[in-house]
């Protein structure tokens, strides 16, 4: 594990064998042990065995915190409360129904990944809905042995919450803040369907600007400091992102013709910034073309 202040860590769930994709934050004390998005079933053994080396156990663990439910940040969240009935799981109200029944959630997340389902995120199974703590962002909760007052931050996703811990000026911030694969200080906005709102985000990301944490805590990837640079830097991407999404669809051609060309453009300006090996890491922790087909769903809505 890789410690932020005392009584708080993160591991690298080393998602598909690539390295400083998915971090799973910890918080610890004797009371117990609070883990921020645990990651995808297909990394389970890596979560374990990284708990294990620093003397905790699965069995340690008394609260999940999801920032939101998509399959990367909160897939393995059955089974953990399954094998570990004890486990609270904070989620916010709007992403409670998918957990206690994932099958809609699975049939979406199918449409878009299809027959990779099962290599990227394993197993999903329902979570008991009196496991559940529902939130709306507001509270103060109290896990792993910190107070973190939470926030509802959609953009992202609309059942997208954050949770921020003042003492540290740790503010565990999901996907709203972006991906950011350390030491490289490019921002990628992650923007896959169905839930994007260009609006809403703008204002989560003033209210992050109004905690002035110290430490924005990426589930992609890990910790982030220079707070300024890095939303600025996330503003403009997001705004050049949207912005070319909208002229692609404007473009003469199919459908997929203008998602080709839109793609294309994503990755160069990633390979430009990045090389191509970085491009890559960054592509497995926020895909193009999913990235295109948000953005594209979010101005055909605003123009219908």
């Amino acid at each position: 594990m890789h410690t932020l202040a005392p009584g708080v860590a993160y591991i690298d769930l080393e998602f598909l064998n690539v390295p400083r994709v998915i971090a799973t934050g910890v918080l610890h004390d004797v009371s117990g042990v609070a883990l921020i998005d645990p990651g995808p079933s297909t990394t389970v053994s890596t979560l374990t065995k990284r708990l294990e080396a620093s003397g905790i156990r699965l069995a340690d663990v008394t609260a999940i915190l999801l920032t939101h439910i998509h399959l990367d940040h909160a897939g393995v969240t059955g089974s953990l409360v399954r094998a570990h009935p004890h486990i609270r799981v904070f989620v916010h109200e709007a992403g409670a129904p998918h957990v206690v029944d994932p099958s809609k959630l699975l049939s979406s997340a199918t449409r878009l990944y299809g027959a990779d389902m099962d290599r990227l995120w394993g197993e999903v199974l329902p979570v008991p809905q009196g496991a559940l703590s529902i939130l709306r962002g507001g509270e103060r909760i109290t896990a792993g042995g910190r107070s973190l007052d939470v926030a509802y931050t959609p953009g992202h996703a609309s059942h997208h919450v954050s949770y921020f811990g003042a003492d540290a000026g740790l503010a565990f911030v999901g996907d709203t803040a972006g991906v950011c694969l350390a030491p490289c200080n490019y921002v990628l906005p992650p923007t896959p369907p169905p839930d994007i709102d260009l609006e809403a985000w703008d204002r989560s990301l003033a209210l992050y600007e109004s905690w002035r944490p110290e430490t924005l805590f990426l589930t992609h990837f890990g910790p982030s400091r220079f707070i300024g640079a890095h939303l600025a830097g996330f503003r403009a991407n997001l705004t050049s992102m949207a912005d070319l999404v909208k002229q692609s669809l404007g473009r003469e051609g199919t459908d997929e013709d203008r998602e080709r060309w839109a793609v294309e453009q994503f990755r160069l300006v990633l390979t430009r910034r990045l090389g191509i090996d970085e491009a890559h890491t960054y592509e497995t922790a926020g895909r193009s073309d999913l990235s295109y087909r948000g953005l594209a769903r979010y101005w055909k809505k605003r123009s219908s």
